[in-house]
């Protein structure tokens, strides 16, 4: 486009191009139409990856800052990993003691923070930029150790650790793969080496440890942020790269 003297205008920024486009009467919004799509996906959550979103990720990586900005906005911190392709939101941790905590947590039973545990270590064993698949059989057997701490009943307690597998599954840190149907292999999100830092597993550990001496029941997760990032359920459908 050229003004009346002939000079070419300056290229406006995405958000300044954005803003004359409106989605509907009275939009005032100046993000891209992508870019507010992954806004929305990433407050929905309860993360997003590169590999399964390719649309949203792109659309992430180039307005990061004005999406940073609009979740800053509602007291939300982002957290991107380029290198692994995950990228989710977490309550912001602010001076302010009533700051609104937006992202919900949840509490976790015994039988979820032994299998979160188990599943985060696998995750770290494995080779640099790995995919960790790994089958509900192996992880049943795996986690057979810890039935004394939880219940004699063998029924009761596979029943225990299928509720908690599926409980991976539909918040989207066990995630289908073409060999989901037939073998019933799952792969586990890279997500978890972000949201449950060494901190935090020293935390659940602990709250583990004590639940095996004399506690039983439900526990909370002791760090509202890892509870926080896995509110609500996973969506399995993939945008369109």
């Amino acid at each position: 486009m050229s003004t009346p003297s002939g000079h070419e205008a300056p290229h406006l920024p995405a958000e300044e191009e954005a803003s004359s486009a409106a989605a509907w009467d009275g939009d005032t919004g100046t993000l891209r139409v992508e870019s507010r799509r992954a806004l929305v996906a990433l407050v929905k959550g309860p993360f997003l990856t590169a590999e399964r979103q390719a649309q949203n990720w792109r659309a992430l990586m180039a307005d990061t800052d004005a999406i940073r900005s609009r979740l800053a906005d509602m007291y939300l911190d982002l957290v991107i990993d380029a290198e692994r392709g995950v990228a989710f939101i977490r309550n912001a941790q602010t001076q302010d003691d009533d700051a609104p905590q937006v992202v919900r947590t949840r509490s976790m039973t015994l039988m979820d923070t032994a299998l979160l545990l188990h599943l985060r270590r696998e995750l770290v064993s494995a080779q640099a930029g790995q995919r960790v698949i790994i089958g509900r059989d192996e992880v049943f057997e795996q986690l057979s150790g810890y039935r004394e701490a939880t219940s004699t009943d063998a029924a009761l307690f596979a029943k225990r650790i299928k509720s908690s597998w599926d409980t991976m599954v539909s918040l989207g840190i066990l995630q289908r793969t073409p060999a989901t149907q037939a073998e019933g292999r799952f792969e586990i999100s890279p997500v978890l080496r972000l949201v449950f830092g060494p901190d935090e597993i020293t935390a659940l550990r602990e709250v583990y440890t004590q639940m095996l001496t004399g506690r039983q029941g439900d526990v909370s997760d002791p760090d509202e942020t890892l509870q926080a990032q896995f509110d609500g359920e996973a969506d399995d459908v993939e945008d369109q790269s």
